[in-house]
């Protein structure tokens, strides 16, 4: 391990996006290894609106494994961080840093510890798929600094044994993950369907109604649903397969009224499955339930689907508009219902926010003057405050290292998060 004995840090830093599945996982067949009971399809979505970075810094100086999660201490010590960091040390290679001198051999990796900081650009815990980004970070970061070479098919089921669907945030686009039928969990992988460029027109609105922490965790909630729900079952072995297909086949076609069809399908039938549990779980709240109904009656009056809509383990409103005109439409029929409680357009729209001028929403004075949605046949009332901000977004890339070093979030010299 050349240079000077414990004076260097090498560090790398990568960002991962978010995932939101449209045929969703819910439920293990083994706890263990994360394997689920039914295969998975997500949207990966732009990085620049939602994703987790993670510098990840190695040192003959650290004593200990160690991670800081938004600035704060985390243990290390649960199985799921464990098996990452287990994983990809058994698959780490000789690395050469000639310009720092240092010289790293791959069996020198085992008696090496890290540091780790990740930081999520949205809310933890929130039903965002906060762990998908994290986790999928975190071991594409560690496989970059360890000079790992596997292919991301392999990636993707290291990263399944930090949170499940981690796997599907090693990819960006259409995304499923393969639930796989070896026991050792060596063919529960994520697969590309189609790239991020495929279906560009895509718009995707979330409405956060809620960025606390949830009250009954996806872990938790999993669990209980395998061992009560006699609907998880059914769903498992007879639905999903099938909507699988026919949702292969709409994102490969581009054909929007089946992609919504079955996207708010699956999304009704998850959280039927949830409150087919005992004690039943309830993620949605009136908020949720509002939003399903103002798209539900504005594609009943159109005859046709003009938005599909998704929620997973949280009240939060994910939309997915076909094409630029549809959103803007969306998000006038929305500042309608949900106006911002502060009178600040411009904080309550964050990602995309040209999406606020192509709806001609350039003041307050201008979503005052909306009209109330036509469909509705009795103007609903305005919810001040039952939003608490949209992220306009669309369909992102897989990870990505970022050679820029101020971005890292470990200093090069302390191997301490900065400002620690």
């Amino acid at each position: 391990m050349a240079a000077e004995e414990g004076q260097w840090v090498l560090m790398a830093t990568g960002r991962s996006p978010t995932n939101i599945a449209v045929i969703k996982y819910w439920g293990k067949r083994d706890e263990a290894l994360i394997l689920p009971v039914n295969d998975s399809i997500s949207v990966t979505l732009d990085p620049d609106h939602l994703s987790a970075t993670t510098t990840v810094a190695v040192s003959p100086s650290f004593p200990s494994d160690r991670m800081w999660l938004n600035g704060k201490e985390i243990s290390l010590s649960g199985g799921r961080f464990q098996n990452c960091l287990r994983e990809i040390r058994k698959r780490a290679r000789d690395v050469e840093d000639e310009k720092k001198g240092i010289s790293i051999k791959k069996e020198d990796w085992d008696k090496l510890h890290v540091h780790i900081a990740s930081y999520n650009n949205f809310p933890t815990a929130a039903g965002l798929a906060s762990s998908a980004a994290g986790f999928a970070c975190l071991v594409f970061t560690l496989g970059k600094l360890m000079n790992v070479k596997e292919d991301y098919g392999e990636l993707s089921s290291i990263a399944r044994q930090g949170s499940g669907s981690a796997c599907r945030s090693i990819y960006g686009g259409f995304v499923k993950w393969c639930m796989g039928k070896n026991n050792d969990g060596s063919d529960s992988i994520a697969v590309q369907l189609a790239d991020e460029a495929h279906w560009n027109d895509l718009v995707i609105i979330i409405a956060v109604v809620s960025s606390k922490q949830k009250e009954t965790s996806s872990t938790s909630g999993m669990r209980d649903s395998v061992e009560t729900s006699p609907l998880l079952q059914y769903r498992a072995q007879t639905i999903v397969p099938n909507r699988v297909l026919k949702m292969e086949e709409a994102i490969k076609s581009r054909n929007f009224e089946s992609f919504a069809r079955l996207t708010c399908a699956d999304s009704n039938q998850f959280h039927a499955v949830c409150m087919d549990t005992s004690p039943p779980i309830f993620y949605m709240n009136d908020t949720s339930h509002r939003i399903i109904s103002l798209v539900e009656k504005w594609n009943q009056s159109e005859g046709t689907l003009q938005i599909a809509y998704t929620f997973d383990a949280g009240p939060n409103a994910v939309l997915i508009a076909p094409n630029r005109k549809n959103a803007t439409l969306l998000l006038q029929k929305l500042l309608y219902c949900f106006p911002p409680q502060h009178n600040d357009l411009s904080s309550y729209m964050v990602g995309d926010k040209s999406i606020l001028s192509d709806a001609g929403l350039n003041s307050m004075e201008d979503v005052e003057a909306l009209p109330a949605p036509a469909e509705m046949k009795t103007p609903t009332q305005k919810s001040k405050g039952d939003v608490s901000y949209f992220i306009c977004s669309k369909l992102g890339a897989g990870p990505k290292v970022i050679t820029e070093g101020t971005q890292a979030l470990i200093d090069s010299v302390t191997g301490l998060p900065k400002g620690v």
